[in-house]
């Protein structure tokens, strides 16, 4: 919930720079998808065991996650919010991959089933997410390369 609130802030404030917000359209298939998949694990996990060395890669996916939070600051959010003319973040993970959080996400949609020994719900919104952010990648690719505004 914090994340969701920081996420609010951080796009109110960048929309008020002057930023502009991409891919609107596929923004509630993403919400459905992950409120689906943690109400369902809340349905079905509680009563299980915790496998410790699955709980352990989640809290290692935790601290990966505030690594991207940290390197975004305040350009962090849920949303495709593009700030015209300010360069992309080349620092933290960014140095690695492009898109980190979303690697961060799918690591928390297929581990933290595991964690209750849920193999088989973890392989259907590993597939769910993965179909998901292909359009969220493809989108945020394309307005990342739009030329900036004058």
């Amino acid at each position: 919930m914090a994340e969701l609130v920081l996420a609010r802030r951080n796009t109110r404030r960048l929309l008020a720079r002057g930023a502009r917000e991409y891919g609107a359209n596929h923004y509630p298939l993403i919400v459905g998808l992950h409120t689906a998949w943690l109400m369902g694990l809340w349905a079905i996990a509680w009563p299980r065991p915790v496998s410790a060395a699955w709980l352990t890669a989640y809290l290692v996916l935790q601290g990966l996650r505030i690594w991207v939070l940290g390197s975004l600051g305040a350009r962090w959010t849920t949303r495709i919010i593009v700030l015209p003319d300010e360069p992309l973040v080349r620092k933290g993970p960014y140095r690695f991959l492009a898109h980190p959080n979303y690697a961060v996400v799918a690591g928390e949609i297929a581990v933290l089933p595991m964690v209750f020994g849920l193999p088989v719900y973890a392989a259907v919104f590993t597939l769910l997410n993965a179909l998901v952010l292909s359009l969220r990648i493809g989108a945020e690719n394309a307005a990342l390369a739009r030329p900036p505004t004058v």
